[in-house]
């Protein structure tokens, strides 16, 4: 995916810097299932296999390089997938624009980079006020979907998950094991083979 050059045409740029949320029905031509948001899609492993696999949901992956972005378009024209729209852009400052409280079913977080330099943190996605509003966003029963391959960034991402009101189902700072039936991220997948960790949680919003 590295190597694939950069596509001309940027995605999602009619959902940037909107003064009010969109109508995500209309937007997803009519459709009413489950709304769902992946911060930081990468190159787009999980967002394009399970928008393929779960067709009744609309599914909004966000990720800030073009490069990737665009790439992971391309592939959801490509292979059809009309409940899968790719946004270009910074998720920390377009989120609390386009989407009102309750109306997320999940957000997936995946792999999010660790900002190792003290300096870097900043950019780091589930700071306090972030991941209160990704709270409130999620609709009562709705989901958080969690996973990475670094151990002290998941205990410190679980933590500010539950001080933010989410609730583990297996008890506070339990990580979740793998599920069958998961779809794996581009980067879960290396992981899978070979038997490297990966630290998942499953939280709920009561």
């Amino acid at each position: 995916m590295s190597r694939v050059p950069l596509r001309p045409e940027p995605v999602g740029l009619e959902y940037v810097g909107v003064k009010s949320p969109p109508d995500w029905v209309a937007a997803f031509g009519g459709s009413t299932g489950p709304l769902e948001l992946e911060i930081g899609c990468g190159a787009g492993g999980f967002a394009v296999e399970y928008a393929r696999r779960n067709p009744g949901c609309r599914f909004i992956a966000f990720e800030w390089r073009k490069k990737y972005a665009r790439e992971v378009a391309y592939r959801a024209q490509k292979h059809g997938l009309t409940n899968l729209k790719v946004i270009e852009g910074d998720a920390r400052i377009e989120v609390p624009r386009l989407f009102v409280k309750g109306s997320l079913d999940c957000v997936h977080l995946q792999f999010p980079d660790p900002w190792w330099k003290r300096a870097h943190q900043k950019r780091a996605i589930l700071v306090p006020d972030f991941t209160a509003l990704l709270f409130s966003l999620i609709a009562p029963g709705g989901r958080f979907d969690l996973r990475t391959d670094v151990e002290e960034r998941a205990h410190g991402m679980l933590r500010a998950l539950e001080t933010a009101g989410f609730v583990n189902p297996l008890g506070k700072g339990a990580f979740h094991p793998a599920v069958p039936d998961e779809v794996p991220s581009t980067r879960e997948r290396r992981y899978l083979v070979t038997g490297e960790p990966v630290y998942r949680a499953r939280l709920l919003r009561p």
